[in-house]
């Protein structure tokens, strides 16, 4: 096996500090070799006047990462999980998933210390359209504003007053070590994240030497319950343009799947889960999967 790894990421802070845990546990792992950065600007990147679900394009924080894997640019890829898209460029494969951080959303304010503490006509900052489909049916009496940019450059909107509350990933929030701002982790019978959130994700090429490398580095949970989330929007197509949530979340030997699905205008066209043993996780997906389809039929008639 080699011994120099080229470790590709977005150049962003939370990027940067994701891979940064990647690369500190590979370092761990095999002292004898050495583990460098290769910084790669995405489309996703030069694109911050306009929520991503208008843009309507899979795979925006990935595309050009993935592009360098493929070529040999880079030898493996450092993402959070939510951005990947259920189909991988072709021979590339996610070789590992790390210990899950929390999956919830945080809702942050200078003001309020819960979602349902907020007055009528409140403006609350979002860059999901999940989000804001299930902020709609919480609290259709709050405005919904779009919201991009780095997780502390949306949070620092708050000191400038035109913004009562903003709603991230705890994940993110957590590993920016801005963890002291978060004034509710919202429950996931509240509002459902999206799949794969709080997961940092490693891809490789499928046959590869590196994707034995950072298998060590899997985690068996957090790959699990990855597995089923992933299995689940590939029955839904879509990625940010697709107002989904959908939480797996295994404890004991017992897996609890949630799903919602929703419109802009707060519309639920679903909302369910399902909870059985961890040997039931796939078909639990499938039979959830074929529910939300038929509800989402039955509200496109």
């Amino acid at each position: 096996m080699k011994k120099k790894w080229v470790i590709g990421t977005r150049g962003s802070k939370l990027a940067l500090i994701q891979t940064g845990i990647v690369w500190e546990g590979l370092s761990r792992l095999y002292p004898d070799m050495e583990f460098s950065v290769k910084v790669i600007k995405t489309t996703g990147d030069s694109i911050w006047d306009t929520p991503l679900y208008l843009i309507g394009r899979k795979g925006l924080f990935i595309k050009e990462i993935e592009e360098a894997l493929s070529a040999g640019e880079i030898d493996l890829a450092v993402h959070s999980v939510k951005d990947l898209p259920t189909e991988l460029l072709g021979g590339l494969a996610l070789a590992a998933v790390l210990e899950r951080e929390d999956p919830r959303d945080a809702f942050i304010s200078l003001k309020y210390g819960r979602l349902l503490d907020v007055r009528p006509g409140a403006r609350i900052g979002t860059s999901s359209m999940r989000r804001k489909a299930q902020l709609a049916a919480l609290r259709p009496d709050v405005e919904v504003v779009p919201l991009r940019g780095n997780v502390d450059t949306r949070v620092r909107r708050l000191d400038a007053g035109d913004l009562d509350a903003v709603i991230l990933a705890c994940a993110g929030v957590t590993r920016m070590g801005l963890q002291d701002t978060i004034r509710e982790a919202l429950p996931l019978d509240v509002m459902v994240p999206p799949c794969g959130q709080g997961a940092i994700g490693v891809e490789t090429r499928s046959t590869d030497e590196a994707a034995e490398l950072v298998q060590p580095l899997d985690h068996d949970a957090a790959a699990f319950e990855v597995g089923l989330e992933r299995r689940f929007l590939a029955g839904i197509g879509g990625g940010c343009s697709v107002p989904l949530g959908v939480n797996a979340k295994l404890s004991e030997g017992r897996v609890m799947l949630r799903a919602v699905y929703g419109e802009e205008d707060g519309t639920i066209l679903f909302s369910g889960g399902l909870e059985g043993d961890r040997s039931e996780g796939p078909a639990l997906a499938d039979r959830l999967l074929s529910e939300l389809l038929r509800a989402r039929g039955k509200g496109a008639r």
